[in-house]
């Protein structure tokens, strides 16, 4: 075995607030330091004070965790702010109906900056402090004009957070597989490009997309993301107890308990020393240099 200093990776958990069981799943993951970081979602059913303080606790007794916020913009929740548009029946756009508005440049950028703003402020509110990182659920911190209206909120609320971006340093041959991971790839480049020019610091490398409806091997699939990830790498997971609440937001269920079972496992464990990973607290990454880009 090689004697190189393990790297250390980011291991984040997505949507603490989406249900109950969500929310215990992750804080038994976080107790149990098989993960280092979860994101908030302020505008989920499952997010109050109660469960704050839950997480708080829990993370006060692992260091190495880390809390963001998990900016939501998508169906089927509701903004905090009144005046956002556009929205479906009261809730904001499907995902596939915003980012086809946003890819036609439809949006108007200071609805979803104010509607940021009020999610920082509902974080602030309830944790005390601002986030340690900043990111999108399914991903809309990437599309186009959000992204602009994203990093403005994220320099005016917490300039010195970091955020997710969702680009895979594997070569092409490895990536075309994957339509869905390419497209975050394809977005990421000018996401990674504002946020140079902006001097927000983000993730160095990133994994964790799959098929979320088809029965995958996790197992097989964390193997895959680990593999090549740089140091300072993100992988985003979806842990989760399946519960009434969870059933009724999100297709995506059964999955989730596999996630939670394999992260508890002792092949999980296994898996992270073979490939010489810790998830030790790692410092903020450091904004980078300006990036060449292909404007979206």
């Amino acid at each position: 075995m090689s004697s190189a200093a393990p790297r250390r990776i980011w291991l984040c958990a997505d949507d603490y607030g989406l249900s109950p069981g969500v929310n215990r799943a992750i804080r038994e993951l976080i107790a149990a330091r098989r993960i280092n970081a979860t994101s908030v979602m302020m505008v989920g059913p499952s997010i109050g004070r109660d469960e704050a303080e839950a997480l708080k606790a829990v993370v006060a007794d692992n260091p190495d965790c880390a809390i963001g916020l998990h900016a939501t913009l998508t169906a089927p929740f509701s903004p905090l702010t009144l005046q956002f548009r556009p929205l479906d029946g009261g809730l904001f756009l499907p995902l596939a109906q915003l980012l086809q508005q946003s890819l036609l440049r439809r949006l108007d950028r200071g609805f979803f900056r104010t509607e940021l703003a009020a999610q920082f402020a509902a974080f602030g509110n309830l944790f005390g402090r601002a986030p340690d990182y900043v990111d999108g659920h399914q991903h809309v911190q990437l599309f186009p004009q959000i992204r602009d209206a994203f990093l403005e909120a994220v320099a005016d609320a917490t300039p010195d957070a970091w955020v997710r971006q969702c680009g895979r340093m594997q070569p092409l041959s490895q990536r075309v597989a994957m339509p869905k991971a390419l497209l975050l790839d394809v977005l990421s480049t000018p996401f990674r490009a504002r946020a140079s020019r902006a001097d927000i610091a983000f993730n160095p490398g990133f994994a964790g997309a799959y098929d979320f409806l088809k029965q995958s091997d996790f197992a097989g699939l964390m193997r895959g993301f680990l593999d090549g990830l740089p140091d300072g790498g993100l992988v985003m997971c979806h842990p989760g107890y399946v519960d009434d609440t969870l059933i009724a937001l999100d297709p995506l269920t059964d999955q989730r308990e596999r996630e939670r079972m394999f992260l508890h496992s002792e092949a999980f464990v296994e898996l992270i020393a073979t490939q010489q990973v810790t998830l030790q607290r790692l410092a903020p990454p450091a904004p980078p240099v300006s990036l060449s880009h292909t404007e979206i």
